[in-house]
């Protein structure tokens, strides 16, 4: 089982030729919501990948909040660590270009309520294989569900996403950090993928640094390091790319395939879904990874 303590946000999507500079106003030619959030997105993700999955968050008491839920427990993701409380649930505005690029402004709501894993929570992630993060919850929920990991023996990937800096008590307790190459250089200050992954190896055991079109770099204490090309493919879309990654990614070295199979597997679950639009609407099935395997 993959545990996922994270954030579950309603995606308010605008789709524009070109998106906005500061103090412009552009008119968009398509809306939709789409259930998303980083916690929410890789958990479904690794669901689709062939994994049973544990959802531990928190959505607001709204229409949102609700269709968040039924949209996880649709993906087979056991929703009982999803609490509810009073108020909004989290969103995220997104606007999509042309070209598939966009830029995200998320609101907490729900999910700045955390203030670390409940007793239930704990249990979940004691039993799991794994347990994925982000950084859309408070950090001090984040550092503690990690720690809470590590004393049980679970690996830890984090995503550091929004970045910020990074305390020395949540990077002791993490195993793979996933970070896409702007992530990675705000969190170094170093300069390039190769520089960035150094720096990040002197604080965790691996590190696997996102590139987009430029594909992955991974690289471990152990000597280790792979570079895995993108799968060439017209993205319409990028949106949760990074989280179908990640949950592809979690699900494959917790099968016990090798970091370069894993990775492979990965990249081909995140070419599939940039092929698509929305977040949790574009993540690829086990059977869809599987057939368009190289």
């Amino acid at each position: 089982m993959i545990s996922v303590f994270g954030s579950a946000n309603m995606d308010l999507v605008a789709y524009v030729a070109e998106a906005p500079k500061r103090g412009e106003t552009v008119t968009g030619h398509r809306f939709r919501t789409v259930p998303g959030g980083k916690g929410a997105n890789q958990a479904i993700a690794a669901a689709r990948a062939g994994a049973h999955v544990a959802f531990l968050g928190a959505v607001g008491d709204d229409g949102f909040g609700a269709e968040m839920r039924a949209t996880l427990a649709q993906a087979g993701i056991d929703v009982r660590g999803l609490r509810e409380v009073p108020g909004p649930s989290g969103i995220a505005h997104i606007v999509v270009d042309d070209e598939g690029g966009n830029s995200i402004i998320v609101v907490p709501g729900a999910n700045g309520t955390i203030a670390g894993p409940s007793g239930e929570d704990l249990a979940a992630i004691a039993r799991s294989d794994a347990l994925l993060l982000q950084l859309e919850l408070p950090m001090e929920a984040v550092v503690a569900a990690a720690q809470a990991a590590q004393v049980s023996g679970v690996p830890v990937y984090l995503t550091p996403a929004p970045a910020r800096p990074l305390p020395d008590e949540l990077l002791d307790a993490v195993t793979t950090i996933v970070p896409n190459e702007h992530e990675a250089a705000a969190i170094t200050g170093a300069a390039g993928a190769e520089a960035a992954l150094d720096a990040l190896l002197e604080r965790v055991e691996e590190a696997l640094i996102t590139l987009g079109s430029e594909g992955a770099l991974y690289g471990s204490r152990s000597g280790e390091r792979l570079r895995v090309p993108a799968v060439k493919v017209e993205a319409v879309d990028t949106t949760a790319a990074g989280d179908t990654f990640v949950g592809a990614f979690a699900v494959a070295r917790s099968e016990g395939m090798s970091v370069a199979d894993a990775l492979g597997f990965a990249s081909t679950a995140a070419a599939l879904s940039v092929q698509r639009e929305g977040a949790s609407t574009s993540m690829p099935t086990r059977h869809e990874i599987e057939a368009a395997l190289p």
